[in-house]
């Protein structure tokens, strides 16, 4: 069990004294896994009814393509009208979504930069229980699973890669096949958070003044994760928009409460 795991790592840590600062800082991270870990065992579909089919006709509705005299969801479109570069590079930029934002942490506890690299920390934690919380207030299904079993609730699939499944095919390695065949629950696709949090990195990339080709390519992550979610079919383009205002509302609130707690503090 990973919350198992992520504990004991912890203790680990924490026990030996030249690492007990390392597993303080570490907790933020720690909280994300052990949180996203165990909303396995209370399912969001029990507490709200799902949305399959009102989720899909709002997306056809407002964004949908015509193809051959037939309206589509994006999702639908580029199951059909896809290529070998776009598939390329849209593995690679989903591969960022969770390492990129790791990566950054470190290296900001590499050049001792505590201060924001807490900051970062804490705000990728919450930005992911606003998430969470959005995930239980409105249930839903992504694209994929609409165009793969309809619209009525299943509960006995597991996760798909959806148009992922090109780039896996490409590199000859079940890289994603291998991450979404464990993911607990497929109606979780509002708001998105693969949305979010290149977007929180990139938001503490700029005000921690990084130098500004990290902060461009951050942006330039975020903009191709942002793209690849509809693209390979994971995201409708209302997941997306949802999943960026969740980042931008998660950052503001962090930082005026932080702001708050400062000048308390003086």
């Amino acid at each position: 069990m990973v919350t198992i795991e992520i504990l004991a790592i912890f203790l680990v840590l924490y026990a030996w004294k030249k690492t007990r600062k390392l597993a303080l800082y570490l907790i933020p991270w720690a909280l994300f896994g052990i949180i996203y870990d165990n909303m396995r065992w209370f399912p969001n579909y029990d507490f709200n009814p799902i949305d399959i089919r009102g989720l899909y006709d709002t997306e056809k509705h407002l964004f949908g393509i015509m193809d051959g005299g037939k309206l589509l969801i994006p999702g639908e479109y580029f199951a059909i009208h896809h290529c070998a570069v776009a598939d390329f590079f849209a593995g690679l930029f989903y591969l960022c979504w969770v390492p990129v934002p790791i990566a950054f942490g470190v290296y900001l506890l590499y050049k001792k930069e505590y201060n924001w690299y807490s900051r970062f920390s804490w705000c990728f934690l919450f930005v992911n229980i606003l998430g969470f919380i959005g995930y239980y207030i409105h249930p839903a299904a992504a694209p994929w699973y609409a165009m793969n079993y309809g619209f009525t609730p299943r509960f006995d699939i597991p996760g798909n890669v959806a148009g992922l499944a090109r780039f896996d095919q490409m590199v000859g390695l079940p890289i994603f096949h291998s991450i979404y065949v464990h993911n607990s629950n497929v109606f979780a696709a509002i708001p998105s958070l693969h949305s979010a949090y290149m977007l929180v990195a990139t938001c503490y990339a700029y005000m921690s003044k990084r130098r500004w080709p990290m902060t461009v390519l951050f942006g330039i992550i975020q903009a191709g994760i942002w793209c690849t979610a509809v693209y390979t079919g994971h995201h409708y383009v209302i997941d997306v928009l949802l999943g960026i205002l969740t980042g931008i509302l998660g950052v503001v609130l962090f930082e005026t409460i932080y702001r708050k707690i400062k000048k308390v503090k003086k």
